[in-house]
């Protein structure tokens, strides 16, 4: 009897962790195929086998980046009390005044509006950025607005396919609505796994287009990296990529996850200039300084590709390194003055148009926080970028204010 009931257990105990297994390996994604991957290769950012910078990339040892994210936390890498937010009600359902508008779910979702048109982009709903739903890296406070309550969206554009961009959930219940996806070569490999019908998915190398109504969308170079599987088995399999959004009469730029490169003012002659750029900011280590930007390079990028207006982004969601969780936006209120950058920084929730304030007051906790000079983030190989982009001025600055309390 005994044996049968510790039989019973494990058989329970199997079935269980089989489960487990299998929405950790559905939610991994799928690689190119062998055809698939025959198409990629003719990719110009293709080499031995799979995508490639052409600036290589610096990065620290993994023991010691996991050592550091795990064992030694701060105070503050996650907000102590609620995040304010902004209610978004529905101001969505109004045509934005300017004819443009970009509105901030938190970390690296966005929906862009320009003309007529609606863009998502890297929409993440899922309570974690985990391969798995009950461990990893969990969210600061709920989404901001039902799925099903969002507008009717034109198209879904993706960065690249790590778990805080690419969300295998909400990606299957957006595939109900057959909307339109525009992603990096291969991501479409992933999107077909989890069921989005492969006619509307259109795959991008950079520099190339494609039309959604009257808006332009075009990839752009950066410099990061892309995988999902817990194995490594799959780095750098399929592309990222920033996006461009030229429509009849504004352009929003948005860089998706990239480390300072040697492209960006390549990116400014030849789409920009933009009413809005939004530029990833946080989550940056010396460890691994070339696969994010960190505060200083984003205000300095927003200049390279010629930004009219910078909104930050890819912090205040989600706990991806050892930085307290304000620090990106302190930092870059401090490089945005000191480069003379016009900022917006709105709520969680809020929406920024071009030619409209946005007020810089600090809506976020005053914790300590590390300085460019105490932990400073600045990429290899591309020093005399840097120094150019700091001596770049393009007329009368417009000074952002620091925050108050």
């Amino acid at each position: 009897m005994i044996k049968k009931i510790a039989g019973g257990v494990l058989g329970v105990v199997a079935i269980g962790v089989g489960a487990i297994y299998a929405s950790a390996y559905t939610n991994m994604g799928q690689k190119p195929d062998e055809e698939h991957k025959a198409q990629l290769a003719q990719s110009d950012q293709w080499a031995d086998g799979s995508f490639a910078n052409k600036l290589p990339m610096v990065r620290g040892p993994l023991s010691e980046i996991f050592r550091q994210f795990i064992l030694e936390p701060t105070d503050h890498n996650r907000p102590q009390r609620p995040v304010p937010t902004e209610t978004i009600g529905d101001r969505l359902n109004t045509p934005p005044e300017s004819g443009a508008r970009v509105t901030w779910f938190g970390h690296s979702t966005l929906l862009v509006e320009l003309e007529e048109t609606r863009i998502l982009i890297d929409p993440v709903w899922s309570k974690r950025a985990s391969p798995l739903p009950w461990a990893g890296v969990e969210r600061f406070y709920d989404p901001l607005i039902a799925l099903e309550d969002l507008p009717e969206i034109d198209a879904v554009v993706i960065s690249h396919d790590h778990y805080d961009h690419l969300d295998m959930a909400t990606v299957q219940k957006l595939a109900q609505k057959q909307v339109k996806w525009i992603v990096p070569l291969g991501v479409g490999s992933h999107l077909e796994y989890w069921g989005v019908a492969s006619a509307d998915i259109t795959e991008l190398d950079w520099w190339q287009s494609a039309k959604v109504e009257e808006t332009t969308v075009t990839a752009t170079p950066s410099r990061h990296r892309s995988g999902r599987s817990v194995t490594f088995s799959d780095v750098n399999a399929t592309l990222w990529a920033g996006w461009a959004f030229n429509g009849p009469e504004h352009a929003v730029f948005y860089s998706g996850d990239t480390g300072m490169h040697d492209r960006f003012e390549e990116i400014g002659e030849r789409l920009g200039p933009f009413d809005l750029t939004v530029i990833e900011t946080g989550a940056y280590n010396p460890l691994w300084k070339d696969t994010h930007l960190g505060p200083e390079q984003a205000v300095l990028a927003h200049k390279l590709v010629k930004g009219k207006t910078m909104l930050p982004v890819h912090w205040g969601l989600f706990d991806l390194s050892s930085h307290n969780w304000t620090e990106p936006v302190e930092r870059v209120m401090v490089a945005a003055e000191k480069y003379g950058v016009d900022l917006a920084v709105p709520l969680p929730g809020g929406s920024v148009e071009p030619g409209q304030m946005v007020s810089t007051t600090a809506w976020w906790p005053q914790v300590p926080w590390m300085t460019a000079e105490e932990r400073p983030i600045w990429a290899t190989r591309v020093e005399d970028i840097v120094m150019r982009a700091k001596e770049m001025n393009s007329g009368e600055p417009q000074v952002a204010s620091r925050p108050s309390n």
